[in-house]
């Protein structure tokens, strides 16, 4: 989805879809840098996708949510063990991105945007039980304050939320999220998971376990 697009869908004024337009606009095309990562190690199920009429071509949101569903039903039993033994001392922490993974970003056509539900109920089992929950996101830094409003009302409760700045926007897509897992874990804490819908969202390692949800080739931002 392109930012301009989702200004629309969360309400956003003229100017500030404007600000973000121009944030977000990539520099180049994401080319991979160095040795290659590690693939994650879930993947998401190989179901079929439903389009929403023919023209459009976008999946259906039963068909994502039951997908998604796939996914946190390997996720949640893993947290419940790794946080079952947790290390005396350990700050454990779980790393999300936003754009449909936290959020329904391309289903929500509305602010505040819903919680990806299957995502939120094990998100708030980790809460419940300790684990900071730190989001990582494509998202300009112009919109950081609404991004958080939106992920707290929905449930979850924001330790950090990482932002692109100004320089970000010229690095590497998948670099820059790594960055900022580097960043969480040199702050003491101890990734347990890490959970997108996107290859650049999970490589680089710096998490103990990574789950992917369905972007559909791309069809999902």
């Amino acid at each position: 989805m392109t930012t301009a697009t989702w200004a629309r869908r969360t309400g956003m004024t003229a100017v500030a879809t404007v600000a973000v337009t121009a944030l977000a606009a990539p520099v180049g095309a994401q080319a991979a840098t160095g040795t290659p990562a590690p693939a994650p190690t879930a993947a998401a199920p190989a179901s079929a996708v439903k389009a929403v009429g023919a023209a459009s071509g976008k999946v259906g949101y039963a068909t994502w949510q039951q997908d998604c569903q796939a996914v946190m039903d390997r996720a949640l039993p893993y947290l419940e063990q790794r946080i079952a033994h947790a290390r005396p001392g350990e700050k454990q922490a779980i790393v999300l991105d936003v754009d449909n993974t936290a959020l329904e970003t391309d289903f929500g056509f509305s602010f505040p945007q819903p919680a990806n539900k299957p995502v939120l109920t094990a998100a708030r089992y980790a809460q419940e039980h300790g684990v900071a929950l730190f989001f990582v996101t494509a998202r300009p830094g112009i919109v950081a304050a609404p991004t958080e409003w939106n992920l707290e009302h929905d449930g979850y409760q924001v330790t950090g939320l990482r932002v692109r700045g100004l320089l970000d926007l010229f690095k590497d897509m998948a670099a820059y999220k790594t960055a900022q897992r580097t960043a969480i874990e040199k702050d003491g804490y101890t990734i347990i998971a890490n959970i997108g819908n996107s290859a650049t969202d999970l490589s680089g390692g710096h998490a103990e376990q990574t789950f992917k949800l369905p972007d559909y080739d791309g069809q999902l931002s």
